[in-house]
């Protein structure tokens, strides 16, 4: 009996340390967050919004070209333009995912997103950042498989592989949303409802939780991990083939025309990574980093932004799709 009592007293004690530890009076019943933004200054407002607005544009008009142009043009319906497509599409959903309610807020004078609207904002953010590095790879694979394999590229990328890899990409891409949201689902937040980004970004989200964050952290960072390396591994093997088969070409001109057939792919990916990895890398550690957040444009509105014009400007065919469709 006393034995029972003793336990039931450490109990106690364990039980209230802990919900010291949770401050139960600044846990809240959450219906919205706090977009913090770039800058509070009034005057800046404008001009924050004509120039997101000014870019969302161009990554939707220029995205929308490339549809359209693969689209209308039989010539174009290879396995390397039905990847840029989706590539095309997914990128005007993953900037309209973020800009648009940035727009919205500016607009309104108001910094709010409610709770709904952000783990909503927050799903579809990941879902197409993901898609984005899985169809990235895809396009790899593809150009390993034109120039390794020229003979078998037929057979390897038939139209029912390539349907099915996208078609994986994007049941991959969606589970993994859908398991990091349902996490966050799950956390206890405190008062401090105010988000240092543009966006709900699952990082910052998570640091406001009150609860505890470990199996957040740890499937965060373990498929952060596993998300951007593979597909990095697998677009450098790809690469490093390709490269090796170039070599072995014994005319110049054919050396040429075999690299610019990757040069657009590589750059878009040079592009992609170079700017995600750097802002992560850079802003370890740091919570409440204004410069972190303006980094963060370079991935989700300006690569978006700036590959069509890598696409269109690098490629002959884009052109001349292009050129046929804007004059019909």
């Amino acid at each position: 009996m006393l034995d029972f009592l003793y336990r039931e007293v450490v109990f106690s004690e364990l039980q209230s340390s802990h919900l010291r530890h949770m401050e139960p009076g600044n846990v809240t019943q959450v219906s919205e967050f706090l977009l913090l933004g770039f800058s509070e200054t009034p005057g800046l407002q404008p001009l924050l919004f004509g120039l997101f607005l000014c870019m969302y544009l161009i990554t939707v008009l220029g995205n929308l070209l490339i549809l359209l142009a693969v689209s209308s043009d039989s010539h174009l319906h290879t396995p390397m333009y039905f990847f840029l497509s989706n590539l095309s599409l997914v990128d005007i959903c993953f900037t309209s995912t973020t800009v648009l309610k940035m727009l919205v807020n500016i607009q309104t004078h108001s910094k709010a997103i409610t709770y709904a609207g952000c783990i909503t904002q927050m799903y579809f953010f990941m879902l197409f950042a993901v898609l984005d590095i899985f169809i990235l790879t895809v396009m790899a694979y593809d150009r390993y498989a034109a120039i390794c394999h020229p003979l078998h590229y037929r057979v390897i990328m038939n139209p029912w592989h390539c349907g099915l890899l996208v078609l994986v990409s994007w049941i991959m891409s969606a589970l993994y949303s859908l398991l990091q949201c349902l996490m966050v689902l799950d956390l206890s937040f405190c008062s401090d409802l105010e988000i240092p980004h543009f966006f709900c970004e699952l990082k910052q989200v998570v640091q406001l939780a009150c609860s505890d964050t470990f199996p957040n952290d740890l499937v965060m960072y373990f498929s952060a991990g596993l998300l951007s390396g593979g597909p990095l591994t697998g677009i450098l093997y790809s690469y490093s083939k390709i490269v090796s088969s170039i070599r072995a070409i014994p005319s110049a001109q054919g050396k040429y025309k075999a690299f610019s057939t990757c040069a657009s792919h590589l750059s878009v990916v040079s592009l992609f990574y170079g700017t995600s990895l750097g802002v992560y890398l850079g802003s370890a550690g740091t919570r409440h980093s204004q410069s972190s957040t303006t980094a963060s444009v370079m991935y989700t509105v300006v690569t978006p932004m700036l590959n069509p014009f890598i696409y269109s400007l690098r490629n002959k065919d884009i052109k001349r799709a292009l050129e046929r469709f804007l004059g019909n």
